[in-house]
């Protein structure tokens, strides 16, 4: 997969060592994964939350491989554009929004 600042495998945890307290950060998207057959032979996948996320692949796991790849482009591309409208309006504000699972 490319360098993106978003890792769909699994878990990205980081350890910061501060004196004699640990804090762990536990960054983790999850988004459905729908894996379909195709007619002409392999499968075909998609995010449900993702429009424009989706791929295909002869196998599924090809196919899920495939799809996180396609789902970091995405988030790449969208992030981007996002730069570009922030930079280019003067009053617009930027910020991180940080999203903690329930």
């Amino acid at each position: 997969m490319i360098g993106s600042p978003f890792s769909f495998s699994a878990k990205n945890d980081k350890i910061v060592k501060r004196d004699l307290l640990f804090e762990v950060i536990m960054n983790e998207l999850k988004f459905t994964a729908i894996y379909e057959k195709a007619e002409e032979g392999g499968y075909i996948g998609y995010v449900a939350e993702l429009p424009g996320a989706n791929t295909q692949g002869e196998t599924i796991e090809e196919t899920r491989e495939n799809l996180k790849e396609a789902v970091a482009l995405l988030l790449d591309c969208y992030r981007e554009e996002a730069e570009d409208r922030v930079s280019a309006n003067s009053g617009a504000r930027k910020e991180e929004l940080i999203l903690r699972a329930a």
